[in-house]
């Protein structure tokens, strides 16, 4: 069993920055393939990137150059850089954990196994 804790959410405006990070417990954190997603009111939770336990990185094309996803296996963190924001970013923004099966569809959130809570983040222009 993963707990992922998500923190960093916030105010910003347009072309702003923000970090996002999300803690996980147990001891398998390097593991597994880590996730960022986000979603706003009545729409569906869309994929944002992604890190594989090699450090292999995807991205939505929307945030490609602008969003940047790291992680600290010592820590049992992964990070969302996220840059240039605009209002369209705007959401709340859930970090997830997968085994190694969420590499054959990174995208599809029924593939990861462990949700945090979220956290929000508000981009006003």
């Amino acid at each position: 069993q993963v707990q992922l804790v998500e923190s960093g959410g916030g105010l910003v405006q347009a072309g702003g920055s923000l970090r996002l990070s999300c803690a996980a417990s147990g001891r398998t954190f390097s593991m597994y393939v880590m996730g960022w997603f986000r979603q706003v009111p009545g729409k569906e939770r869309e994929f944002v990137a992604a890190i594989s336990s090699s450090g292999s990185l995807f991205y939505v094309a929307s945030v490609k150059g602008r969003f940047t996803i790291s992680r600290d296996n010592e820590k049992s963190t992964v990070y969302l850089q996220m840059n240039s924001l605009k209002p369209e970013d705007a959401a709340v923004y859930y970090c997830a954990a997968g085994g190694s099966s969420v590499l054959y569809n990174y995208t599809l959130k029924d593939r990861y196994l462990y949700w945090g809570q979220g956290t929000q983040v508000t981009v006003s222009s």
